[in-house]
């Protein structure tokens, strides 16, 4: 599903923030991205769905070499891409159905089909009651639960999330890590950037740990620390 390549990532103010990243992620893994901030967690993921081009290596995603994508195939790899971020990033104007929908309509899908997946993917996030209402109404563990929905409304085989519980309190925390591992049940390979280490030492999901942009473990079934 994704592979890393020798790959090293430097930014033109002289910070590398990757250093020779090899790494595969088989389809159906769930694999948590962990180390102190400043240490290429974020950046590998941009990697993947080309936010950043390496500065040497290859990046692959399902075979395709994304890093050497021009720029105008870079709208397809990404609706072949789920994503989540820290913030949210909803349309406070737009409805809970409407913000989720926007997905699809941008890529032409008849009306009826977008009905049916939206009600589908809120379904999976256990707000298909909440279609109507506005994302400022609602708690910020439902407004992560509808951005995620919003990311798997297309079925990517691919869910990158970046710290998706880094803004909210534990037991929102880990109402989004049971929609995330049910996403995952179902085939969806996921790769999640974090720093809560209670959620990875209780998951003990595949981990790999970033140093000085450099992976320093690859442990499947982990814990967040070595020593923990």
């Amino acid at each position: 599903m994704v592979q890393f390549q020798d790959v090293t990532k430097g930014y033109p103010n002289g910070v590398l923030a990757l250093r020779r990243v090899s790494l595969r992620v088989d389809p159906g893994e769930f694999v948590f991205v962990v180390g102190p901030t400043g240490t290429g967690k974020s950046t590998l993921l941009k990697l993947l769905y080309r936010d950043e081009s390496p500065t040497e290596g290859r990046v692959f995603v399902a075979g395709r070499d994304v890093s050497a994508l021009p720029h105008r195939a870079i709208p397809e790899l990404r609706r072949g891409l789920g994503v989540v971020f820290q913030d949210f990033k909803l349309l406070p104007s737009r409805t809970v159905f409407e913000n989720i929908a926007f997905a699809l309509r941008v890529i032409g899908a008849p009306p009826q089909e977008i009905r049916s997946r939206v009600i589908r993917a809120l379904d999976l996030v256990g707000l298909a009651h909440r279609p109507d209402a506005m994302p400022g109404h609602l708690s910020g563990g439902e407004q992560q639960r509808i951005s995620i929905a919003r990311a798997i409304v297309n079925d990517p085989p691919l869910l990158l999330a970046d710290e998706p519980t880094g803004n909210l309190d534990p037991n929102s925390s880990w109402e989004i890590m049971q929609v995330l591992s049910r996403i995952n049940l179902r085939g969806t390979t996921v790769i999640m950037t974090t720093h809560n280490k209670m959620i990875v030492d209780i998951l003990r999901r595949r981990v790999v740990q970033l140093a000085a942009g450099r992976v320093v473990r690859d442990q499947s079934r982990g814990l967040y620390a070595v020593d923990a």
